[in-house]
């Protein structure tokens, strides 16, 4: 199954892994799954501290 990808680069949304019009690597636009051990909180709270939210 395919999913939405985005152009780390333009910006461009694709379903290939290669945006078609700058050639760049693009990623999944989807969330990680959930796990109790949450590899992305440290991340996620130093995004929100610099945010202010």
């Amino acid at each position: 199954m395919k999913h939405i990808q985005l152009c780390t680069s333009c910006g461009m949304f694709t379903m290939m892994p290669r945006c078609p019009s700058c050639a760049k690597t693009a990623i999944t636009t989807w969330p990680p799954k959930y796990s109790v051990d949450d590899k992305y909180a440290a991340l996620r709270r130093k995004a929100k501290a610099m945010v202010g939210v």
